[in-house]
């Protein structure tokens, strides 16, 4: 998908209604629909973050920007996700942690970045943090430079190829909270994207779907 097309897709996006809970649910676990059905007290008592699903050009093609996360004692060790954090008492909004946590991780100076929209806010029961994610983009190639302490590495796919039906399976996975779990999964060249960031990206790829 050429870069020249996302000033056209933008305008699309801006005007399609968010397609909501209904499409996290398609790239659920079996076990994370169980949980997030009878959890709706916990969610009250929530932490709260902000993440960017983030285009930018590279190659003249949209490209998409995952990280993955270290390895460490915590429930989303060595994961594929979307650069972003958690709120902190000097953002004013999540819209500012989303950007603040963006500039942290991958380097991404959070004034350069432009916010699309907002997309559906997602509970995670696991680490018990409610996430407000948002779709931007940078009209430049970036030099990411990454917060050592959290991001291992950046996984930098088309998302010509995000949004390609072909690259929806299952998987089966390994977390602290669920071993040899089989579960709904995007795999894209060998890695694979599950969970929370698939549901994100569900909805995403709803959202370019619905443009005429």
């Amino acid at each position: 998908m050429e870069f020249s097309s996302l000033d056209y897709l933008i305008t699309k996006l801006k005007k399609i209604e968010l397609p909501g809970e209904s499409f996290h649910y398609q790239l659920a676990p079996l076990f994370r629909q169980k949980e997030l059905e009878t959890l709706s007290e916990k969610r009250k008592n929530a932490n709260y973050a902000g993440v960017i699903s983030l285009l930018y050009p590279k190659n003249g093609e949209i490209h998409m920007a995952f990280i993955l996360r270290k390895t460490y004692k915590g429930v989303h060790s060595n994961q594929i996700g979307f650069p972003g954090g958690r709120y902190e008492e000097v953002d004013l909004n999540l819209e500012r942690t989303a950007l603040r946590e963006t500039e942290e991780e991958i380097g991404v100076e959070a004034n350069k970045i432009k916010l699309i929209k907002p997309l559906t806010q997602l509970y995670i029961p696991p680490s018990n943090f409610l996430v407000y994610p948002f779709l931007g983009y940078v009209d430049f190639e970036p030099s990411f430079v990454l917060q050592e302490s959290e991001v291992e590495n950046m996984i930098e796919i088309p998302l010509s190829i995000c949004l390609d039906k072909n690259n929806l399976n299952t998987e089966i996975i390994q977390a602290s909270y669920a071993k040899n779990v089989e579960v709904p999964a995007f795999n894209f060249n060998g890695n694979v994207v599950w969970g929370a960031t698939a549901m994100i990206l569900s909805e995403i790829r709803e959202l370019f779907s619905r443009i005429a």
